[in-house]
């Protein structure tokens, strides 16, 4: 069986580090919008010599490109990894759906999704633990930097899709765009608890926006939010928040979305 705790002290009250209580409170009082979140939880694989999975000891591989999405021994680093962490994750009863392997080499992403209001946080934080017993039988270190080798290397998020009920139906995309406005007005509020180290991955290069500058766009991988074609084609559905790094805390920035665009 797995546990997810929730901890409060004796006297009642939730502890500092219980951001899930906080996050709880804000969840009831929008529950009547139904938020929805798709989480996308990429991770690198390590050695336990903290260098990445497959990659040259002494050295660097060829350069990014072809390992996204990609198949084959000299692409699909860990592949056995994060099959096992997904099938684990389906046989514990949470609504993974998909991974894929990502932009540099040994990095990959699961997606746990959709779910509603507090269950985001709850099942992204028992797919974490998960991911670290898998990579502990295997002998591999499943790392949640955001930057974890620098230079000419992708970064690691955790995007978040994110929608409400009035976003879902017919005339959705005008709500969209008012929450958008909302989140660009408290962009620096919501960098402070996108995780830390996000300055080493918010360079505006690497399908980044700067980390000082809010923006927007359709189908663009280049903006702090992302609006799919199909949403704009169909006035309505979700959108992305490529802001928040792969160590994030998903109570505090489910909630912080949340708080923003409901409250």
């Amino acid at each position: 069986f797995l546990v997810l705790c929730d901890p409060y002290p004796p006297r009642g009250e939730p502890l500092p580090s219980n951001t899930r209580a906080r996050a709880a409170k804000i969840f009831e009082q929008t529950k009547d919008l139904k938020p929805w979140f798709g989480i996308e939880q990429e991770y690198t694989m390590l050695t336990t010599d903290n260098w990445p999975l497959g990659w040259p000891a002494e050295g660097y591989p060829a350069p990014q490109g072809p390992y996204y999405c990609g198949a084959g021994a000299t692409q699909a680093v860990g592949r056995e990894i994060a099959d096992a962490h997904a099938n684990a994750c389906l046989y514990a009863g949470l609504n993974l759906s998909g991974i894929n392997a990502e932009v540099m080499k040994a990095q990959w992403e699961y997606q746990i999704g959709p779910c509603e209001g507090i269950e985001s946080g709850d099942q992204i934080w028992v797919s974490r633990y998960i991911m670290q017993r898998i990579g502990e039988m295997a002998g591999v270190v499943c790392s949640f930097d955001p930057k974890p080798m620098p230079g000419d290397w992708n970064g690691a998020g955790c995007h978040t899709n994110y929608s409400t009920k009035p976003m879902r139906e017919d005339g959705g995309y005008e709500v969209i765009k008012q929450a958008i406005e909302k989140l660009g007005e408290k962009h620096m509020e919501h960098i402070a608890v996108y995780g830390a180290g996000n300055e080493r991955r918010l360079t505006g290069l690497h399908e980044t926006a700067p980390i000082t500058q809010f923006s927007w766009g359709v189908a663009n991988r280049g903006c702090s939010i992302r609006v799919g074609r199909q949403v704009e084609i169909d006035g309505k559905g979700y959108f992305e928040d490529r802001r928040p790094a792969s160590n994030m805390d998903p109570y505090v920035v489910t909630a912080k979305i949340a708080e923003t665009t409901c409250l």
